[in-house]
């Protein structure tokens, strides 16, 4: 019986995300500075004050999701967590990774704040806005939504970017092809086919320049083995060593994030409590739909952080 860090990727982003930490915890208010001053900018004030368009941004919402999870990580250290000790394995969805690997002290805070600045802009400069596409796809099987991806392959990439579990697949592309993919879905009779307000087609083999961009950026900066592995999202399977990591880190960038396998394999591994650490709740959601044996608690107000080190340090 063991417990798993998890950490939200891009959607649970929401402006003022972060304040209440930062007011209530000095070392939440440290690392808030300190991801201000590794980008040179402030981006504690559009997370704490919007607009949410800027906010939403990719390049802003990545390293301030990753901010918001460490400025709980550093709190719970501060009151006595140890990490390796306490938690089995670490897993973050998407961009959730680098707020994992910066947990586990794989990448310091800094250069992790740096690296998803990178990701960000990266990703929103590979496809011209307009070409690419992405659609939630709600209640057909993988192999149902592969099935179409292909079909629909014949007027471009088109690709399952994201396995969320609960019969939720996000499929990603070049337009055409993923609005074709969707029209097949409803039609093989998935409940919900819908096209994504997303501004780039991420998780696609469109994202490559971005691969090309994260490959350089991660080989220049020092990474060491994490404390505890990561469950990482291109294999759903633990990794320890760094250089592997990085690789995986840069295959993620077109590959598929397999989460319901993520937490399937946390199931199947004795793993019976997943903490969502930073902002939302829409990992909870999804361990709760994938697996029953597997509970979710999420943790991003003062008074979760209370509960959390009740359960933790007990």
């Amino acid at each position: 019986m063991s417990i798993a860090f998890t950490f939200p990727g891009q959607g649970s982003q929401a402006v003022g995300m972060g304040k209440d930490l930062a007011d209530a915890f000095p070392e939440a208010a440290a690392v808030f500075a300190e991801v201000d001053e590794a980008l040179g900018e402030k981006l504690s004030d559009v997370m704490w004050n919007g607009p949410e368009e800027t906010l939403t941004l990719t390049a802003n919402a990545q390293p301030a999701l990753m901010a918001v999870s460490m400025a709980v990580i550093r709190v719970l250290e501060a009151k006595g967590l140890d990490l390796k000790n306490k938690v089995a394995f670490v897993a973050g969805h998407s961009l959730g990774e680098y707020s994992a690997l910066c947990a586990a002290g794989t990448f310091s805070l800094a250069d992790a704040a740096r690296l998803l600045r990178i990701r960000g802009n990266a990703m929103q400069a590979a496809v011209p806005v307009g070409k690419g596409a992405m659609a939630a796809i709600i209640g057909l099987e993988h192999a149902d939504v592969d099935a179409v991806c292909r079909e629909a392959s014949s007027l471009g990439s088109c690709q399952i970017a994201n396995d969320n579990g609960g019969g939720q697949l996000v499929i990603s592309g070049e337009k055409q092809a993923v609005e074709k993919a969707a029209a097949l879905a409803s039609a093989k009779g998935a409940k919900r086919a819908l096209m994504l307000p997303v501004s780039a087609p991420f998780h696609s083999s469109l994202m490559a320049p971005a691969a090309d961009a994260m490959r350089d950026a991660l080989a220049r900066v020092e990474k060491r083995d994490p404390s505890v592995p990561l469950v990482a999202n291109v294999l759903a399977a633990p990794v320890s060593d760094a250089g592997e990591i990085a690789r995986l880190l840069v295959e993620q960038v077109t590959g598929q994030v397999r989460w319901r396998e993520t937490v399937e394999w946390f199931a199947a591994n004795n793993v019976t409590t997943l903490y969502e650490i930073g902002s939302g709740k829409v990992l909870t959601g999804l361990a709760r739909r994938i697996d029953k044996t597997v509970s979710g608690i999420a943790v991003n107000t003062p008074a979760d952080i209370d509960t959390a080190l009740a359960a933790l340090l007990a």
